[in-house]
This record gives structure tokens, sequence and C-alpha cells, in this order.
């Protein structure tokens, strides 16, 4: 991530942050819309990601385009128009962002919106006609969106629906696991914590997955939300991936080691 987008990334964030209790689930949706909006507007869309564009000219066009949207919203708008971003696909990320932290903080302390998440993915991953259904560039956001509410209904929380019907719209390029992943991170980090997909042959116990959730609590000094993926191919021990950190303690890779020092 460049430069100019780290640090519009933090101003819009605290921006969202000051909001406080301004910020609904419907903020939360009508930000990850405008930012479907934009993306369909080409000309709009570049004077926005312009950083040579007068930032009042930029206010008055998201207060004209954008006026029937709540005060919050505009406010989370407007920060994203005045910061300089590194480009016009960094903007869309960055609203993405803000939207999607703005819809997982309306959620209860009940409510795991990365398990959720996890179980959409996986439950995709599992079935390739769905995958493509929902990847393909030929099908339009809004069948892509409907076929979201069909497939988890009541099952999930209105915050994870609001989240998967913005991915499944906008992809931006990007297969649907990839977003889905990337969705949860950002939810997880809007709560301070981080995402760890741990890969085991046989399921944890409780006391087991305790462990290694602290574990990796400690090792990176956040709270965690586990998500567990069962493969029998790993043999023994236990695979554990966090971003792009992979820990690799699988009896698979120790053997795959050894058979290519023994070629060696």
């Amino acid at each position: 991530m460049r430069s100019a987008t780290r640090e519009a990334l933090a101003s819009t964030r605290a921006v969202l942050a000051d909001l406080g209790d301004a910020v609904q689930l419907g903020t939360g949706v009508e930000i990850l819309a405008a930012g479907r909006a934009i993306a369909g507007a080409p000309q709009l869309l570049g004077l926005l990601a312009d950083p040579t564009a007068d930032v009042v000219g930029k206010k008055a066009v998201i207060d004209r385009v954008f006026g029937g949207q709540s005060d919050a919203t505009r406010a989370v708008l407007t920060a994203v128009a005045g910061s300089r971003w590194s480009s016009q696909q960094d903007l869309l990320a960055g609203i993405e962002d803000a939207g999607i932290r703005a819809v997982a903080r309306t959620a209860s302390a009940e409510t795991s919106i990365e398990a959720e998440l996890f179980t959409f993915e996986t439950a995709v991953r599992s079935d390739a006609a769905l995958e493509l259904a929902l990847g393909t560039k030929l099908g339009s956001p809004a069948e892509k969106g409907a076929l979201v509410q069909r497939l988890v209904g009541s099952k999930v929380s209105p915050q994870t629906t609001a989240i998967l019907e913005h991915l499944v719209q906008q992809p931006r390029g990007r297969r649907i696991g990839e977003i889905v992943r990337d969705a949860s991170r950002i939810v997880a980090d809007q709560a301070g914590k981080v995402v760890a997909t741990v890969i085991t042959a046989t399921p944890l116990s409780d006391g087991q997955a305790a462990r290694v959730a602290r574990g990796i609590a400690e090792r990176y000094g956040k709270d965690v939300s586990v998500n567990q993926v069962v493969d029998p191919t790993v043999v023994g021990g236990v695979r554990v991936q966090v971003g792009g950190d992979v820990i690799d303690g699988t009896v698979s890779t120790r053997l795959s080691e050894l058979r290519l020092q023994l070629a060696g």
C-alpha cells in the first residue's frame, strides 16, 4: 500500500470514528452503495480521485450527488474525496473499507461477522456452480445481490448480509473467496482483532482451540477470531495463516521437506 493511500485511509477512518453513534447500519449500507455508484460513473470517479481538483468543489459534488443520504454518509464521502489516494482503485477500496467498518460497528457483541463470512466462503468454495454464479462477469450486480439474499436469508446477521450483498455486486476484479477474506480482515481490525485460519487433520477440541487462540493472540498482541478448517491431507500438526503470515507445523509439510532433502 502506497503512502498516500495509507494516509487517506487513516484520515477517513478517523472521521468515521468521530461520528460515534451517528453511524447506523443504514450508514454503512449507504456508503457501500455510494462506492458502487461512484465506480459506475467514470467522470465522477476521476474527479474525486484527482489530487489536483479543488477540495471545496469535490465537497459540492458530493453534496449534490448524494444529497439524499445521511449526514454521516456524506461526512465519510467528503473525507474520502478530500484525501489524496494513490489511484482510483485505492479510492474505491477506501470507500469499501469505510462502509464495511460502519456496518461492523453496528453488530451486537454476540454477533461474529467474521465467523458468518467464513461459513459463507466455505459454502461457496465447496460448490463450483455457486462460485461461478457469484463470480461470473456475465451476471448483473442486482441478480448477484438477490442470490445472496436467497442463500443466507435469516441465517446470518443483517450486517453480514449487507457486506456480502455489496461484495458480490462490486468485486473489483477479485475472486469471491478473496473478497470475503478481505472483508473479514476489515471487520476484525475494526474490532481490534486479527483473523486466523487454523488448518488441522481433525477438528480441534475446545481446549486445543483455546490454546491455539491464546498463542496467536500473544504473538500478534491482539484478540483473535479463529476459523477452523479440517483437511485430512495435512496428516497431523497445525497450519496457521494470519493475513500473509503462515506458520506451518503440519506433518505433510515436514514429510515434503524431508523428501526434498533426501532427493538432494
